[in-house]
């Protein structure tokens, strides 16, 4: 009780009258009313507030006031005396009373109303609530008329958000708003004597009678500040030189604009999202019938074909050794080797006899045959993985192409790492130079990669592997369906899967293109693509091998620097046969002017191997217009559809093989939305003109499913995924049995829901439909397809709208 009394003697005689606070310097009003919102706040103790006040006020009262310090104290000690008893002995009606006496400041309610007088002549925005953090009772006696929203969680209230207003009201003058306003002002010191303690923003409690005191302090300082600051304003003082930071913070929250109430946050506008879409019902629809599975024609029997593939390379190995199989060329466009038959087989031998025997850990060999082996070649050494590749079939290890990995966080390359992994490769092989290339480890072996199982690098190069004895032969079985070959493949969403690739399958398939393209022995060939996956494997490493072909592989580095490379080798070698992309054709187009002593006369196929794609049309039209008056013919330009999956689908026939004309499609836009065929016009803006990829592949089954739910068949005018039932196709994902079920095993069914044949099929993940003359249409693949508003849109459209329309001007409605 002393020390109560004596801090209520301390601030008694320290507090200025109203004509002292009027003359007292701005800067002290300031540091008074900053000391007021630390204490209200919680930041400096009562005491520590009564001793910082006493310092500032203890020079300007004497001096102001005329009067003898040591009387003037006398007088206030004696006048607080009384105070104090008579507080002492009222202490509990004082609890009840409605005001305060010794916080009462006619100078704050003056300031206040001169500065709401202001505000309704400038008719500023005015505050609608201040809560009271100290003062839980009183809540609902210091709100004004609602104009936010009522929902604040009062456990939201931050420090920041104690000093002011939370939301400016927007009305002007109202006079609601004063009257709440000089009760807030008013009656701040006595709402709260009625609880012994209350409970302290920061977590202190509080007693009940620095209770009232922290209350009219607060409210106190709020009006201190308010008065200053309009002072200030009107008089066109700048205030960000004369007020503290906390002050302009005050001023910052009373210009915040209304914040709407925290319903309307929350618009309940995802009904219409939700909502299913209704079809509308003047949408085109498939009117045409069931379409029927289309068949190709059978696989012709071969006298003296070989029975695998290591066969075929045994029977080329021994009979024509000298005949060439394949040619490397440099960056320069240079034959830098020419990879013999003999060569090939010799050099596999090694290879393969090095990998089984020689090759071993703790006495016991590395590898067995049906090991996973990966093989790490760069694009521009076709020679060494031909070697490696065919070293592992006739080892009867399944070789598993992969890409050169560039860092050891590649992200591509860890999406390798997991599909070698789960293959369970523990051997690499690669060449000299490329290992030299790979990132190393403090010890000098190359690194392990982020997201790789730990492997053995191998090199391949001629002097790391044995010659085999005499006696030791590989083992040259017929074709099973035991696994050949895994090629990867990386979905849209970037995820890497290994298709399994039978021996089986792998013969079936050189036996379709070579039945389909025309192909025969030494005949000369020139690959752009790449030859460790798709169409540049197929054409350039498997089938070349079948029937003995010469193969000029073109590098990309080599495309980069000159793309008329392909053309010139093309001429210069008599090649008949040409396996490119539209992109290659394109470049071609654009270097075609610097080299003029060229002709294309030697070709009788131009195998577009991307000839799917919706922009592909645009390259073979420009690429035939220009080249025409170089040899080229126009029948001989072959576009071809495939997947991974499902290998070559089908492929426009060369012209000697007596087959229909090509055919083009001019097809409307909004039909193919609604997966609707309906043929157009070229004049019109909102078609697509696409070209067919000729017939399908020799003995294969192609039907056409419908894209979602059950596998039923569409009818003739709709467009469905392709899907394939042949020999020659991939097997599975290998270690994914529940998505090889759902790619390689699907069972296309009628509209009754029979099953159109008892031989799986295989989903192609390409879209388009059968047209005349059985001719196959493909206008986009699964991974590009985008359902906007229950319409069906391909981002190869978005590809060959780019291509269509002239840089500089405006895509076309409808495109």
């Amino acid at each position: 009780m002393a020390e109560r009394t004596s801090s209520g003697l301390l601030t008694m005689m320290l507090e200025p009258t109203p004509a002292v606070a009027m003359t007292l310097p701005a800067e002290v009003r300031e540091k008074l009313a900053e000391l007021e919102l630390e204490l209200s706040e919680g930041d400096i103790t009562q005491k520590g507030y009564e001793k910082k006040r006493g310092k500032l006020l203890a020079p300007y009262i004497p001096q102001i006031q005329g009067v003898d310090p040591s009387l003037q104290i006398d007088n206030r000690i004696q006048a607080s005396s009384q105070a104090v008893l008579s507080g002492s002995k009222h202490h509990k009606s004082r609890a009840a009373n409605t005001r305060d006496e010794r916080f009462r400041s006619d100078l704050h309610t003056e300031a206040v109303q001169a500065a709401l007088a202001k505000y309704k002549e400038r008719k500023m925005p005015m505050p609608s609530k201040r809560r009271s953090v100290l003062v839980q009772s009183s809540v609902e006696a210091c709100t004004p008329p609602d104009t936010s929203s009522a929902s604040e969680d009062e456990g939201s209230l931050r420090r920041q958000g104690r000093l002011a207003t939370s939301t400016p009201y927007q009305g002007h003058g109202h006079p609601a708003v004063e009257h709440w306003f000089n009760r807030v002002i008013q009656g701040s010191s006595t709402s709260s004597s009625a609880s012994s303690t209350s409970s302290h923003p920061g977590g202190r409690s509080v007693n009940t009678t620095n209770t009232t005191a922290h209350a009219a302090l607060n409210a106190n300082a709020a009006a201190t500040a308010l008065a200053d600051l309009m002072a200030h304003t009107q008089l066109g003082v700048p205030v960000n030189s004369r007020v503290s930071s906390k002050i302009q913070q005050l001023l910052n929250t009373l210009k915040r604009p209304k914040r709407p109430p925290l319903r309307e946050f929350f618009v309940d506008d995802f009904e219409e999202l939700l909502d299913v879409q209704q079809s509308d019902p003047n949408q085109p629809r498939p009117e045409g019938q069931l379409m029927s599975p289309l068949e190709g024609e059978p696989l012709e029997v071969v006298n003296n074909w070989p029975p695998s593939l290591p066969a075929a390379l045994q029977r080329w190995g021994t009979t024509h050794p000298k005949s060439p199989c394949l040619t490397a060329l440099d960056n320069a466009g240079k034959p830098v080797y020419t990879l013999t038959y003999g060569k090939l087989w010799t050099r596999s031998q090694k290879l393969a006899y090095t990998l089984l025997n020689k090759l071993s850990t703790r006495n016991e060999p590395l590898l067995m045959p049906g090991d996973r082996v990966a093989l790490v070649f760069p694009n521009n050494d076709p020679v060494m993985f031909m070697v490696a590749f065919y070293g592992c079939i006739l080892a009867e290890l399944v070789p598993v192409p992969i890409e050169v990995p560039l860092t050891r966080k590649d992200a591509g390359s860890q999406q390798i790492g997991f599909l070698l992994g789960s293959c369970g490769v523990t051997l690499a092989l690669t060449t000299d130079a490329c290992q030299k290339g790979l990132p190393k480890a403090q010890t000098g072996e190359v690194a392990t990669f982020k997201g790789w199982p730990r492997l053995l690098w191998f090199v391949t190069d001629g002097k790391h592997v044995v010659k085999p004895p005499k006696d030791w032969h590989p083992p040259i079985r017929e074709a099973s369906n035991d696994i050949a070959y895994i090629e990867y493949k990386t979905s849209k969403e970037g995820s890497t899967m290994g298709i399994t690739v039978s021996n089986a399958a792998m013969l079936a398939h050189c036996h379709a293109l070579t039945q389909a393209c025309g192909y025969t022995e030494a005949e000369t060939i020139t690959n752009v693509l790449d030859f460790k996956r798709e169409g540049g494997l197929w054409h350039g490493v498997l089938t070349s091998v079948m029937n003995r072909m010469h193969v000029i592989s073109i590098p990309y580095s080599l495309m980069k620097v000159n793309p008329l490379s392909w053309i010139q080798k093309v001429h210069i070698y008599k090649a008949r046969v040409a396996v490119v992309k539209s992109r290659d054709m394109h470049w071609s187009l654009l270097a075609q002017r610097d080299q003029r002593d060229i002709s294309l006369s030697s070709l009788r196929m131009l195998i577009v191997a991307d000839g799917a794609n919706p922009w592909s049309i645009s390259s073979c039209d420009a690429f035939l217009n220009v080249f025409q008056a170089r040899g080229l013919r126009p029948e001989v330009i072959c576009p071809c559809a495939s997947s991974s999956e499902a290998m070559t689908v089908a492929i426009r026939r060369p012209p000697e093989m007596g087959v229909p004309p090509p055919g083009k499609a001019v097809l409307s836009m909004g039909g193919l939305s609604h997966s609707v065929i309906r043929v157009d016009t070229e004049e019109k803006l909102s078609v697509l003109t696409v070209q067919d990829v000729g017939q399908v592949m020799p003995g294969a089954l192609v039907c056409v499913v419908r894209v979602e739910g059950t596998p039923y068949l569409c009818q003739t005018d709709e467009v469905g995924e392709i899907c394939m039932s042949s020999g020659c196709t991939g097997v599975a994902y290998y270690g994914l049995p529940g998505m090889t079920k759902n790619i390689f095993e699907t069972i296309p069914v009628t509209s009754s829901g029979i099953p159109i044949s008892d031989r799986p099929f295989t989903r192609t993940s390409l879209l388009g439909f059968v047209g005349p003359d059985s001719l196959v249409f493909i206008v986009g693949k699964m991974d590009g397809l985008m359902v906007v508003s229950g319409r069906r849109h391909n981002a190869d459209d978005v590809v060959a709208t780019a291509l269509a329309v002239e840089p500089m001007k405006f895509v076309y409605r409808g495109r």
